[in-house]
């Protein structure tokens, strides 16, 4: 830990100590002045510098207890007791063991008070609890009737909820079905008025010779007349036949109806000059390929009619529960089950020494138990999971803390040996690190530029990959000082994932806007490049061994089949074009930042968000202008939970959980 300014006049502290069963952890809030001497019990348990519950208690030669930590920082900028400001050195620091004991026995205490009665029986059996035989059997009854009464209550809800999906299903079937009978009705009514020029138009045509021949004064004129008044009565025929045709609605009966019609018309012609006769023919010949038209019309709509009866024919057949139907009940269900975020801790990452703040890389270990934090304060950070969500407080401190060289912008757990940590930072430095003994295993210097990402192998641990701004990816083992592979590329190495199932594959993110899915037993090639954003791949993550997840630039994430080499979804609602937000996958959930100060999670079924939620500034109103500058830098799940961990630029960290 870096240097703190803080000293100086503080309260000096009364050295008698509380019993232990008495003890009350400190408390925020009204409701812990109303008791009484609880305000000088808490101020016993502080430590005078950090004003947090003492951890680690150190012991001063002028009787003055302190966080370690705390003290050696003061001791650092001077060398006095910052509550009586009498001479110290860090030689006359003493652990006081009792205080530890006490500390620990009190928050022991208060976490059993605030445990729920699962928590309580777990941790009675740890202590061993005696427990009989026969109250076991009582206790494993009644759960099993519980849980059977559970999955009965969740089975139900569950149909419910298809069951009322399938209804707004249908009425919006229902209400598409009447609008489309109301198109056809209109359809019908434009087809009888075309139906209606046709005849007029038939009808002006076979007057047209007759008047020229009146106007000529042509000798057949009467007789023609005549005949005009008989064409005209066979053209009032025509209509009725016309109507007729059309309501029996047959392709072949409606056609050649239609033809017999022309066909009426047709006697006149032979009395015709050849001209006139020639210019029937044409017409006749015109109306033969208007009816072959027609005819390939009717075909393929007779095939189409066709196809939708056997459809319906398969649905109809297709009786009971079906496996779709359960497919998309099960993502119905999941879909439905969250509709927010709720915040269940939150703590800031920054310190007094550092202005930026911004967390690059959140990740959680093997265990779920902890987390490490990294990013441009040149420090990892490592906190206790359940301490963080089951003590609240305004600033936490972080169990293990390294510092490091450069800017970190990459952290990645080892998912065997349990306190392995890999790191990239901004100078391409790699480094594997030892939390325990907060040092470092082994250092590569290869990379040419800064290192984007790492990670560990979940299949051998001893194997790590990393990409860097060099456009180089290398695999690293670490058993061996230098790499063991080397892949080099046209673009900026942006992020690397090893394939969950297996330590061969590997998916490379580029500035080229593709991804790059290597065997790593032939390099020369990637097995298949995933084309299809328009920006930078800024991360990679597996859902599973055949499912990948990338999100980029663009403002979109997109999943991949890796299996079949093809692009399954495309998810939108988030904003993202310049900044790297974060990406995290857990089952059937994708989560990501957003450049809004939102933090997004989507169903891999669905392309629209499930939920977001947003992150407050406690520091700036809503209308300050350095509000919307703020984005979420890092988001990680937690394995197999709906709980998940969020950072943004400003520092702040919260601890999420999917709720309905």
């Amino acid at each position: 830990m870096e240097e703190s300014p803080t000293g100086g006049l503080v309260q000096a502290m009364k050295p008698e100590l509380p019993a232990p069963c008495d003890a009350t952890p400190p408390a925020s809030g009204p409701a812990s002045s109303g008791k009484s001497g609880a305000p000088e019990l808490d101020r016993e348990l502080l430590c005078p510098i950090c004003m947090q519950v003492i951890k680690d208690a150190f012991l001063t030669a002028c009787g003055h207890s302190y966080c370690y930590m705390c003290i050696v920082t003061h001791l650092h900028n001077k060398s006095d007791c910052p509550c009586c400001g009498h001479s110290l050195t860090t030689n006359q620091l003493f652990p006081n063991f009792l205080l530890d004991k006490l500390l620990k026995k009190s928050s022991v205490c208060q976490i059993s008070k605030t445990a729920s009665p699962v928590e309580q029986f777990r941790q009675a059996l740890q202590k061993g609890c005696d427990v009989s035989v026969k109250e076991l059997d009582t206790l494993l009854l009644r759960l099993a009737e519980k849980k059977s009464k559970m999955e009965q209550e969740e089975a139900e809800r569950n149909m419910q909820i298809l069951q009322d999906f399938l209804h707004c299903l249908r009425k919006q079937k229902v209400d598409e079905l009447n609008e489309i009978q109301t198109d056809l009705q209109f359809i019908k009514d434009d087809i009888n008025a075309v139906e209606r020029h046709r005849i007029e138009l038939y009808r002006a045509r076979d007057r047209y010779p007759v008047k020229l021949r009146m106007l000529g004064n042509d000798p057949t004129a009467a007789a023609m007349g005549s005949r005009s008044s008989s064409t005209d009565k066979n053209s009032s025929g025509l209509v009725t036949n016309y109507r007729s045709a059309y309501g029996e609605m047959t392709s072949g009966n409606f056609q050649y109806k239609k033809v017999d019609g022309k066909a009426q018309v047709g006697p006149l012609g032979p009395q015709r000059k050849d001209a006139q006769s020639g210019l029937t023919s044409q017409h006749m010949s015109q109306s033969g390929l208007d009816v072959v038209r027609k005819k390939r019309v009717h075909s393929q709509l007779a095939n189409e009619v066709c196809n939708s009866e056997e459809r319906g024919t398969n649905i109809v057949r297709r009786e009971g529960y079906s496996a779709g139907l359960s497919d998309f009940q099960s993502v119905l269900t999941t879909f439905t089950r969250y509709s927010r975020l709720r915040v269940i801790a939150e703590l800031r990452h920054g310190d007094l020494f550092h202005s930026a703040n911004i967390v690059s890389s959140i990740e959680f270990d093997r265990d779920d138990e902890l987390f490490a934090t990294a990013g441009v304060s040149r420090r990892i950070k490592v906190f206790d999971f359940y301490s963080i969500v089951n003590e609240p407080a305004d600033m936490h401190c972080p169990v293990v803390e390294m510092s490091t060289r450069s800017k970190l912008s990459c952290l990645s757990w080892n998912k065997f040996t349990k306190n392995h940590i890999a790191s990239s930072d901004y100078e391409g430095i790699v480094t594997v690190w030892d939390v325990t003994t907060r040092q470092s295993v082994m250092e590569y210097e290869e990379h040419e530029k800064r290192a984007w990402s790492v990670d560990f192998s979940r299949t051998e641990p001893s194997m790590l990959v990393s990409g860097s701004d060099d456009c180089k990816v290398k695999i690293w083992c670490t058993k061996q000082e230098t790499s063991v592979l080397n892949i080099d590329m046209k673009a900026n190495i942006c992020c690397v994932k090893y394939n969950p199932g297996s330590s061969i594959y590997v998916a490379v993110g580029s500035a080229d806007h593709h991804i790059h899915f290597y065997d790593l037993r032939n390099t020369s090639h990637p097995l298949h490049v995933f084309s299809g954003h328009r920006k930078a791949v800024s991360y990679v993550k597996f859902l599973s061994n055949n499912e990948l997840a990338s999100a980029s630039t663009d403002s979109t994430l997109r999943l991949w089949d890796v299996t079949e080499n093809v692009p399954v979804r495309t998810f939108r609602g988030h904003t993202n074009e310049k900044n790297f937000v974060g990406l995290t996958v857990n089952n059937d959930f994708i989560a990501c930042g957003s450049e809004t100060n939102d933090v997004f999670v989507y169903h891999k079924a669905i392309s629209k968000p499930v939920t977001w939620h947003r992150f407050g500034s406690p520091e700036l109103d809503d209308t300050d202008e350095d509000a919307g500058s703020y984005f979420i830098s890092a988001v990680c799940w937690k394995s197999d939970s709906p709980t998940m961990l969020a950072a943004n630029s400003q520092g702040t960290i919260k601890v999420l959980l999917l709720a309905a």
